[in-house]
């Protein structure tokens, strides 16, 4: 009887720390570590270095009607509410109320979509609301006629955020506004003492 030609079976080894640290320090450069953390993080002590905020991001775009606004509404509470940020979630979704409306009306022109973008910064959250339109926004707002059924919207929202602007973009421009919120971890710890 001749030697079985199977080869041997050996059970497979997934990849180590070191393939992920390998990878990961080709996305972000050394240079974002110190010499201490990239030793630790090839040792395999990963719960020792201190990582890189990097903000996070989400946008969607929305047609140009009525019901839209509602959508980017529960598009800003369901984003928010998945980040664990809800302390300014009142003030926010009123600012997207606000700023998509705009946008509807006097923004984006007939067939075309506005965008709602969401960033996480460390504590800062910055909403912003992109059309295509050709009209500029002077973000200085003036006061509504009293008398006016419309017209308060950006004030409102300038009086609700902690800082706000317009940016001109190559086609139609982005107003947006930021507010400095709690981190979750924070909050908790805030509560309890």
């Amino acid at each position: 009887m001749r030697p079985s030609s199977r080869p041997t079976l050996t059970p497979h080894r997934g990849p180590t720390l070191g393939d992920f640290t390998r990878v990961f320090l080709t996305i972000l450069p050394p240079s974002h570590f110190s010499r201490k953390a990239i030793r630790s993080l090839i040792v395999g002590r990963p719960n020792s270095v201190r990582w890189p905020l990097v903000p996070l991001s989400r946008h969607r775009r929305f047609p140009r009607s009525r019901a839209s606004v509602r959508d980017a509404r529960a598009f800003v509470r369901q984003v928010l509410t998945g980040w664990g940020h809800t302390d300014r979630l009142d003030d926010i979704t009123l600012c997207v109320s606000e700023l998509a409306t705009n946008a509807l009306l006097h923004g984006a022109p007939p067939g075309r979509e506005y965008c709602v973008s969401l960033t996480l910064d460390g504590s800062v959250i910055r909403l912003a609301v992109r059309d295509s339109g050709d009209r500029q926004l002077d973000i200085d707002v003036r006061e509504a006629d009293p008398e006016a059924c419309s017209g308060r919207g950006l004030r409102l929202a300038q009086e609700v955020a902690d800082d706000m602007g317009v940016a001109q973009e190559v086609v139609g421009k982005s107003v947006w506004v930021a507010f400095k919120t709690v981190s979750p971890g924070e909050g908790v710890q805030k509560a309890a003492y």
